[in-house]
């Protein structure tokens, strides 16, 4: 709880962007998961790609998954939209674009502005250990939407 007549400072979009992409550079954090920029010149911070590392023990054991991560204008107080740019069976993903339900991931579900792409990526690797998902039948490796 905030003290009386304390001030909330809200970090712009750009700060807040600029933040994950350094984290992201210099590796802090879960090492299972990577992510940084489509586009090196994107100046507005929109447009990111990352990989989450299949967890062991699951049907996703071995394999490396590619996403799109598109970070709007009121990012981050809405959540991005994610996509798997390689084919998965996920319950929280659609089988015909390889989007991200938001309604299906409760990282996406619970958002607040605190939270970023990390935590997004982390929460997807946690949902493939579940176990509504970790013996679900898989596309063949390598495929892609």
């Amino acid at each position: 709880m905030s003290k009386p007549g304390a001030e909330v400072v809200i970090v712009p979009r750009n700060f807040k962007l600029l933040e994950e992409l350094e984290s992201a550079e210099k590796g802090h954090g879960d090492m299972s998961i990577s992510y940084g920029l489509e586009q090196a010149d994107d100046i507005f911070l929109t447009n990111w790609i990352g990989t989450i590392l299949g967890p062991a023990g699951t049907c996703h054991d071995g394999r490396i998954y590619s996403l799109r991560i598109h970070c709007g204008d009121q990012y981050p107080n809405i959540p991005p939209e994610v996509a798997f740019t390689s084919r998965i069976n996920m319950s929280c993903v659609d089988a015909q674009s390889g989007r991200v339900d938001p309604r299906r991931l409760p990282a996406l579900v619970n958002w607040n502005r605190s939270h970023g792409i990390e935590n997004v990526l982390v929460a997807i690797r946690n949902e493939m250990a579940s176990p509504t998902n970790r013996r679900l039948p898989q596309p063949p490796e390598g495929s892609s939407f």
